[in-house]
């Protein structure tokens, strides 16, 4: 399989950016467990009220983050699917199923563990928190393995990684929001549709979308829809060519990369996972809840990934990458049960409950610390992959 010189550089970036998240979590972890933290907790709960035009936003710093920065995270999200679907892995049918069947089989399984545990409890709402794979540090970690890993296994965890996020986006449009305001709603949507339409007609120039791009944003975030989906339908909308140096999302792309990776996202970390680890927090992790983000993400991940991809290529419809083994997808699995980014995101969703949330939390760091391990070590003994993928 050759590597476009897009995915060497995306896989760069990521890989940097998984080692920075990594960073920035034990940074707060250690000071909201430290002396300073309640003033640490007590900043991102500051509010920052925002007026524009006799608009009022009066949200906390953290809302900020989770709502406007992770917009744009977002966005580029949208703008990485919309690629994969135009140019990338995703473009050719029989190699863009192999990642699509896995990233179903590794949302379903985690999400059916913890419906199986939770269900008729008060955290049955918390199904959506395993589902999740974080594409910064899923191959950031397996970039620790160099050249022992196949260049082909570094593309399909990339494009499973994506549809997991695209998968993700669906699975808080639907389950995740607060109660509908139809008109806000429908707002948004119509802004949607301009949008469309300014593709349509070969509308290229960036500030066209932009702008009403961030209406469209304060739209969804009043309509009870989370706001974070506008990002995903902005992407959408802008207009995609396959000469570089005239395509709009392209350029959006490349600008974006490095304040998402090396900015939005450790800000995120930083903001949310300064979790204060009481006395007898390792016993928590037993109660229903946090078991089923664990199994789901240790278990749920690897055995959906594994499952799904063996009754395909089983039925022919498609093979494994080059020199890519068995082997090999279960440790891409094991690492894919990293949780994290999106993982803590939808915990913030699922409850109301600030201890129920803290909790969650834990549990997808736990769960995503052991499949890390364990899938490294998983990689790191598993020979080097033959050339005949089928068998």
């Amino acid at each position: 399989m050759v590597l476009t010189k897009w995915f060497k550089a995306f896989f760069e970036s990521e890989k940097i950016g998984g080692f920075i998240l990594l960073g920035c979590t034990i940074l707060s972890l250690f000071i909201a467990n430290s002396i300073y933290g309640p003033t640490f907790t007590h900043f991102w709960h500051t509010y920052a009220n925002l007026s524009f035009n006799g608009i009022d936003l009066n949200y906390s710093i953290e809302h900020w983050i989770n709502d406007g920065l992770m917009t744009i995270f977002f966005l580029l999200v949208g703008l990485e699917i919309e690629r994969e679907l135009y140019v990338g892995e995703l473009h050719k049918v029989r190699h863009a199923l192999l990642p699509i069947a896995a990233a179903i089989g590794g949302m379903l399984l985690p999400a059916s563990i913890h419906y199986l545990i939770n269900h008729g409890t008060a955290t049955q709402a918390g199904f959506g928190i395993p589902m999740a794979t974080d594409i910064a540090f899923a191959i950031g970690m397996l970039a620790i393995l160099g050249s022992r890993i196949p260049h082909g296994l570094k593309v399909f965890l990339t494009a499973l990684a994506i549809i997991d996020d695209l998968g993700a986006i669906m699975v808080i449009a639907i389950f995740y929001n607060t109660g509908i305001s139809w008109l806000y709603l429908g707002s948004a949507l119509g802004i949607f549709g301009m949008l469309l339409l300014l593709n349509r007609l070969r509308v290229h120039k960036l500030i066209f979308y932009l702008i009403p791009g961030a209406i469209m944003w304060y739209c969804m975030m009043k309509s009870g829809v989370h706001a974070t989906i506008s990002g995903v339908l902005l992407a959408f909308a802008i207009p995609f060519t396959k000469d570089d140096d005239t395509n709009p999302s392209y350029h959006l792309q490349h600008f974006l990369h490095k304040p998402v990776s090396f900015v939005i996202l450790p800000i995120f970390a930083l903001a949310n996972t300064g979790l204060v680890l009481h006395e007898g927090w390792g016993g928590q992790m037993f109660e229903k809840n946090n078991l089923g983000i664990i199994l789901g993400l240790m278990i749920g991940k690897p055995l959906g990934i594994l499952l799904f991809s063996w009754m395909l290529v089983r039925a022919k419809w498609s093979s494994l990458p080059l020199k890519v083994t068995w082997k090999h997808l279960i440790g891409a699995g094991m690492l894919a049960g990293i949780g994290f980014t999106m993982s803590i995101f939808i915990s913030n969703l699922a409850f109301r409950d600030a201890e129920l949330i803290q909790f969650s939390k834990i549990a997808v760091l736990v769960g995503s610390l052991f499949s890390c391990v364990l899938g490294l070590i998983f990689l790191y003994f598993t020979p080097s992959g033959i050339e005949n993928n089928d068998k």
